[in-house]
């Protein structure tokens, strides 16, 4: 089991150490970092992040339960309290050798307990580039549908990535949750 705590300073080094190619973070990050990750550059990335007060941005760690070793990170960003809704971003399985193994599935599960539940969102999107098939089968698994394809969206190398847009609103989570009382 997956359970999400805050991401903090203290986790820097674990995920400089997980994202240790260029190509690796651009799949992870987008071009919101520079390579390689410094401590310097996710300053700037946790500074307001988990703040219920004023929730724009959620920033976790994924912990096994059983062995409380850190596995994951996750994001619920983008929060809009007029609309309800948040993005998942910054999705990283840490470890190579323990993917497939359900840890992605569990931490978006539980990010998404966290949105639908303690946020109160009525939809969470994300987007995924359309060559990364895990992720995609992952997403789809936890109720996410696709919504759309954006085409040659970011430039690597010679080449482009198109990024497939998914979503999940309130309703279709619930379905999928049913011992979870709506709000």
């Amino acid at each position: 089991m997956i359970k999400l705590e805050p991401f903090t300073t203290a986790d820097f080094t674990q995920l400089m150490e997980w994202v240790d190619d260029e190509r690796l973070m651009k799949e992870w990050s987008g071009s919101m970092f520079s390579y390689p990750l410094s401590e310097a550059g996710l300053t700037w990335y946790v500074e307001g992040s988990n703040n219920l007060n004023d929730p724009d941005v959620f920033i976790y760690k994924a912990v096994d339960s059983k062995t409380s070793v850190t596995v994951g990170h996750i994001s619920l960003g983008g929060i809009s309290q007029r609309d309800r809704a948040g993005r998942i971003t910054r999705v990283l399985v840490g470890n190579t050798t323990e993917r497939r193994r359900g840890i992605c599935q569990g931490m978006v599960k539980a990010l998404l307990r966290i949105g639908f539940e303690d946020l109160k969102l009525h939809r969470i999107s994300l987007g995924v580039y359309d060559f990364n098939h895990p992720a995609i089968n992952c997403y789809l698994k936890c109720g996410f549908q696709q919504e759309g394809l954006m085409r040659d969206v970011v430039r690597h190398g010679d080449g482009y990535w198109s990024l497939i847009e998914m979503g999940i609103l309130e309703d279709e989570w619930r379905a999928l949750n049913p011992a979870v009382p709506a709000a």
